[in-house]
């Protein structure tokens, strides 16, 4: 594997500890909480958060306001999709569905981007897709559940489009223009789904849930930035390791043993095919270099 691949792989593992911690802090929520009020109160921090740093970068501008406008909106529904989701399922369940975005990363990677996606891969993909249809469980459909799986394809989309912004970008930009861009939107959703609601305790907790985001988002923007998409989506998946352990430590909730199986297909074969892959092209180049060694006249 690359070196810049490994760097990518590493840098979501740290990230998805953050954002995992973001899931956290939104169980944390008051039951008077409205999921659109705290996205609203989330974006306005954030843009209040980063501002400094923006001004600390020299303000940078860009050129490239379309893309940010497209990922800022698509990034805001996919946000209220996953607030109403960890809202009214279990951590560990809600995780378990949104970590059907490496997927979604690796296909809309091949289908928009052109990138290779290897054999193996695409078995994943098909075993990945299997998962979701058992955590879905189709005779008892929970419609929170694909209002998360919405929430994981806004997710792809927007961390594949960070390729189509240039490399000269600071990510203070970036994060900037991509909370402040979704305001709007926002606005709309609040008046859509009802009244502001604001308390001391919401916000709060969108403070402390923005530093946990930002912290993630600025790892991705590193990762996504400097290698191949489904290179390193595979790392996504730890953080529903970190759903899991956290869900059970905080909230005492455990996914059943055919929740597990769905998330185990999910997972596990983005970890594990690729290793077999490793172990085979290994197998056959030691082979090869046996064949050379004791038959020199063949080889040459």
């Amino acid at each position: 594997m690359q070196p810049s691949a490994l760097l990518g792989i590493g840098l979501l593992i740290i990230g998805n500890v953050f954002s995992a911690l973001y899931d956290v802090s939104v169980k944390w929520l008051p039951s008077n909480a409205d999921a659109a009020s705290f996205l609203l109160i989330r974006q306005l921090l954030s843009v209040l958060m980063i501002l400094p740093l923006w001004i600390y970068s020299g303000r940078p501008q860009t050129t490239h306001y379309k893309m940010h406008l497209f990922r800022a909106n698509i990034g805001a529904i996919g946000g209220l999709c996953f607030i109403i989701g960890l809202m009214s399922l279990p951590l560990a369940t809600a995780g378990a569905l949104f970590f059907s975005g490496p997927i979604m990363i690796m296909v809309l990677g091949a289908l928009l981007f052109k990138e290779k996606v290897t054999s193996l891969q695409w078995v994943a993909v098909f075993l990945g897709f299997i998962g979701i249809i058992i955590l879905l469980r189709p005779t008892q459909v929970n419609w929170f559940a694909v209002i998360v799986l919405v929430s994981a394809l806004t997710f792809a989309i927007s961390q594949l489009t960070l390729k189509k912004l240039p490399s000269a970008e600071t990510p203070a930009l970036t994060l900037m223009l991509y909370n402040l861009f979704s305001l709007p939107l926002v606005c709309l959703m609040v008046v859509f789904f009802g009244e502001l609601t604001v308390s001391i305790d919401i916000i709060l907790v969108a403070l402390l849930s923005n530093v946990f985001l930002l912290i993630y988002q600025w790892f991705c923007f590193f990762a996504y930035r400097k290698t191949q998409a489904s290179d390193i989506a595979i790392a996504e998946y730890t953080g529903l390791l970190f759903c899991v352990f956290f869900g059970w430590l905080w909230f005492d909730e455990w996914l059943d043993g055919l929740s597990w199986l769905g998330a185990g297909l999910i997972i596990l074969p983005s970890l594990v095919l690729p290793y077999i892959a490793y172990l085979w092209r290994k197998q056959q180049s030691d082979k090869q270099a046996l064949i050379k060694k004791t038959h020199p006249l063949i080889s040459g």
